[in-house]
């Protein structure tokens, strides 16, 4: 069987999982060498790690009711998506509505702000330029602005975690 095959044999199994849970949903699969499993979820108001552990058990389960790997050659990982990942799903978008972000565009170049709005054809960002002044140096006033980036011009978008 192959990878692809696989692929889509465990998004099946993880589908009927969640299909008892719909505050939870995929936000991606891999299958690294050696067939380890990856798989990331989220959900509406985030994940536990309680529930990502129940989850596990139950696919890990499926996985070998279904032989997929004979004599059990595989591992299973089932976590959240973390900050460091990519939003993937529209789901994950509208559910980070009004956090900053960075934008990673195809031509490599960044963009920061604040996510406003996701439509299936792209986002709208609020960006801030210039910096206040402080009072004892004229500076350039912040001005915010909101701009419309295609989804086809973007290569990722990851949260940015503000302190």
């Amino acid at each position: 069987m192959d990878k692809e095959t696989q692929i889509e044999s465990i998004r099946k199994m993880i589908e009927e999982i969640l299909v008892e849970e719909p505050v939870y949903f995929l936000v991606d699969l891999r299958i690294k060498p050696i067939n380890n499993i990856k798989v990331f979820l989220d959900g509406d108001a985030g994940i536990t790690i309680e529930k990502c552990v129940r989850i596990n058990r139950k696919l890990y389960k499926l996985i070998e009711e279904a032989g997929l790997y004979p004599a059990g050659d595989f591992s299973l990982e089932v976590s959240s998506a973390g900050l460091d990942e990519p939003l993937k799903s529209m789901r994950q978008f509208k559910k980070n509505i009004g956090r900053a972000v960075e934008i990673q565009f195809l031509d490599g170049s960044l963009k920061e702000g604040v996510l406003l709005e996701v439509n299936e054809e792209g986002l709208v960002l609020e960006e801030a330029t210039g910096k206040p002044s402080n009072g004892k140096h004229q500076t350039k006033k912040k001005e915010i602005s909101s701009h419309s980036y295609l989804f086809n011009n973007i290569k990722s978008t990851k949260i940015q975690v503000v302190f």
